[in-house]
């Protein structure tokens, strides 16, 4: 045991102390937060180019209630269609209207490039909201009575637990279902990764019959495993540290910015103000539901179920990467042994993105949340929506059993093939290698 803590030890500071991971370590949650804030900062300011929609309506039924827009911009042709189209410019269109649009519902849409769908669609819109006005008003039909009927109905999910009835947000869980699948599949890349290469890497240079000599290809398989799996979580635990903590100061710096509390008073001005008052009420609304639904979140218990699954998962595929490592001479011969390994894993993932998250509670997500080999995204998909402790417990048990086996099936191949070179390995040599005895 006093060897596997040496070699743990030796894995985990040669890594830990590098100054990749360093940089790694402390750059990924401020990229991964200038990320969505970019992508939030693009998305706030205008950033489209101004379309001009030059308009011939022969119908006379539609050019007059057409409504600028942000990207959008409308104008009465005052030529022909042949003067207009021979004067288009860029982001500069010819709409032709013809006077039996009414009945044919087709229009022209004529530029010297190929339009943007959300040109075509916004124009579309607008064009089917006046026709379809135009139509009611012909039937007879007060469209100030029908536009004031919009029910809108919200569908309160409640969840019925032993504390009694909570709230619940299906699109909230599908979500956090989907990225806890995405880091899984590819940390369990990453770090099985760097096992594999670490065991070739020590293969060619041939330091790895010094190795043996001192300890059991078993124990250094086992401590080369749980050292890098240490870096691994060392590295999510220090992401999720720095994450929180950037997140906690970036908010009372925006909090600080903010005006006080608008009084009652102030608050009737505004709604009297502003046109649109009633969305931004809305706005407000959707902003309170999305704060009560994330602190009805417990995130301590999905953290907790995915150090588990991640760790379980490491340890099983990390065995299996391992012993691959072990009988090939360069990464370039891993790709015949990698597929069959990564098979479930990638299975299970492409079925997070639509069965799983669409019946979690379903048979395929209950059997693929119980398989050890598709357990680490399987069940970490199900979590969210809320799962019942004993498959919890069942996942885990049968998860630990696997990578034992795993673990048993791998130390037997890798003690053989560690000290192989110059002969490339297959399938039938692997099982050969796998009956040897001592």
């Amino acid at each position: 045991m006093k060897k596997i803590f040496l070699i743990i030890k030796r894995e985990y500071l040669s890594r830990v102390k590098k100054k990749s991971f360093l940089i790694v370590t402390f750059l990924v949650p401020l990229l991964f937060l200038g990320m969505w804030g970019g992508v939030i900062a693009l998305s706030i300011q205008d950033s489209a180019s101004l379309s001009t929609i030059y308009v011939i309506d022969d119908s006379g039924l539609i050019i007059n209630d057409l409504n600028n827009t942000e990207s959008l911009s409308f104008e009465k042709a005052t030529g022909s269609p042949t003067e207009e189209k021979s004067q288009l410019g860029e982001n500069q269109f010819l709409l032709i209207i013809p006077e039996d649009v009414l009945e044919s519902q087709k229009l022209a849409l004529l530029s010297s490039q190929k339009p943007s769908i959300f040109v075509q669609s916004e124009i579309s819109n607008q064009v089917n909201n006046i026709l379809r006005k135009t139509l009611l008003s012909n039937a007879g039909i007060d469209l100030k009575t029908l536009d004031s009927i919009q029910p809108n109905v919200k569908v309160t999910s409640l969840e019925i637990t032993e504390e009694g009835e909570q709230e619940s947000n299906a699109g909230v869980a599908m979500g956090i279902g989907m990225f806890a699948s995405i880091m899984i599949y590819l940390t369990l890349f990453i770090y099985g990764s760097q096992v594999m290469r670490g065991v070739i890497e020590e293969k060619n240079n041939r330091v790895v019959e010094i190795i043996i000599s001192s300890v059991k290809p078993f124990q250094l398989m086992l401590g080369k495993i749980v050292g890098i799996g240490l870096v691994g979580l060392t590295q999510f635990l220090l992401w999720i540290a720095l994450s929180g903590s950037l997140l906690t100061i970036g908010g009372l710096i925006i909090s600080s910015q903010m005006p006080d509390a608008f009084s009652a008073e102030e608050m009737s001005t505004i709604s009297s103000s502003v046109p649109n008052s009633a969305a931004f009420a809305q706005q407000n609304t959707l902003l309170d539901d999305v704060q009560g639904t994330l602190a009805g979140i417990d995130f301590p218990y999905l953290i907790t179920c995915f150090l588990i699954f991640f760790i379980g998962g490491y340890l099983l595929y990390s065995a299996l990467f391992a012993a691959v490592g072990s009988a090939v001479d360069s990464e370039t011969e891993t790709q015949q042994f990698m597929l069959p390994i990564t098979m479930p894993l990638l299975f299970t993932y492409i079925m997070s993105f639509g069965v799983l998250v669409r019946d979690p509670q379903g048979p395929l997500a209950f059997w693929l949340s119980m398989i050890p080999f598709t357990s680490p995204i399987g069940m970490m998909v199900r979590v969210p929506f809320g799962v019942p402790l004993w498959q919890l417990g069942l996942s885990i048990v049968l998860l630990i059993g696997g990578f034992i086996f795993t673990t048993w099936v791998a130390s037997r191949i890798y003690r053989v093939g560690i000290l192989m070179y110059g002969k490339k390995a297959s399938y039938k040599e692997l099982i050969k290698w796998f009956k040897y005895r001592k």
